[in-house]
């Protein structure tokens, strides 16, 4: 069989309920490493958050972290990277938005926020890495690979209707979860630097197979010739992929049982 590349979100589609790899996905991507796949981890989280995933499945993994905006080779080489203009981040952090949405920047080194959100900290205990709370004011805007902010969804709505208004069309804008709004440099996406990866791995994006629950994976989804999404995803995700797949649940792992079928891999006994 010709290699492959697999590429899959971690939140709500290759991590359990518990926000971790369950021992059937680490098996999984073990054996699919070991048949000569290439396997990549696509993700909206920071590049050290991501790692810290990798380090657990054991095998070389390229990472598309911050949606994209950053592509790593498996020995942490750095592919291609854009970062959000810095006057539009400096527009961003002054943009008039509801007092509960906390706003966070997405650094080359790490993760800054407004106040502390401890309940953001859950979605991260796995891996360590936190968010550092700093004046975003005084920030030069100048390496930052995203924006994001995080609250009420109908807050949210109208910061974004405010964004695509004033800059909309220097930006990309999308969600990874109802209470996310992800901001990032126009042309900046998972299916970008997914293009980019498919190029240098001479792999066509017919032997490439993506897996995505949310609205930031559209773009990802639509490149892949298989595209699979999860049973629990964005309700508006199947329209914009039309051609994908549905397949099971996070908390099941749905991931590792949709490529141990498509790969002819039998389930462990205990799986």
């Amino acid at each position: 069989m010709h290699p492959h590349l697999i590429v899959t979100d971690l939140d709500n589609t290759l991590l359990n309920a518990e926000h971790t790899l369950d021992p059937l996905t680490i098996e999984t991507f073990q054996a699919l490493a070991a048949q000569g796949h290439h396997l990549a981890l696509a993700s909206g989280r920071h590049f050290h958050d991501i790692a810290a995933f990798r380090r657990r499945l054991g095998v070389e993994v390229y990472i598309l972290s911050t949606n994209g905006a950053h592509l790593y080779a498996p020995d942490d080489t750095l592919i291609a990277e854009q970062w959000v203009p810095h006057d539009l981040v400096r527009e961003l952090v002054r943009m008039p938005r509801d007092s509960d949405i906390r706003l966070n920047l997405y650094t080359g080194d790490g993760w800054l926020i407004d106040a502390p959100a401890p309940e953001l900290l859950k979605l991260h205990a796995h891996t360590g890495f936190s968010y550092e709370v700093a004046d975003l004011e005084a920030h030069d805007g100048s390496g930052v690979g995203k924006v994001l902010c995080i609250g009420d969804p109908e807050a949210l709505a109208a910061l974004e209707e405010s964004i695509k208004a004033s800059l909309g069309t220097r930006l990309h804008i999308t969600y990874s979860m109802t209470d996310s709004l992800e901001i990032m440099a126009e042309g900046v996406n998972k299916g970008v630097a997914l293009e980019r990866l498919l190029a240098r791995l001479d792999i066509p994006a017919s032997r490439c197979l993506a897996f995505g629950d949310n609205l930031n994976d559209a773009e990802m989804l639509q490149v892949a010739g298989y595209g699979f999404i999860m049973a629990r995803a964005h309700p508006d995700l199947p329209a914009r992929v039309p051609q994908a797949e549905r397949i099971g649940h996070h908390y099941d792992s749905g991931v590792a049982r949709r490529l141990r079928d498509f790969f002819g891999l039998a389930l462990p006994k205990n799986g």
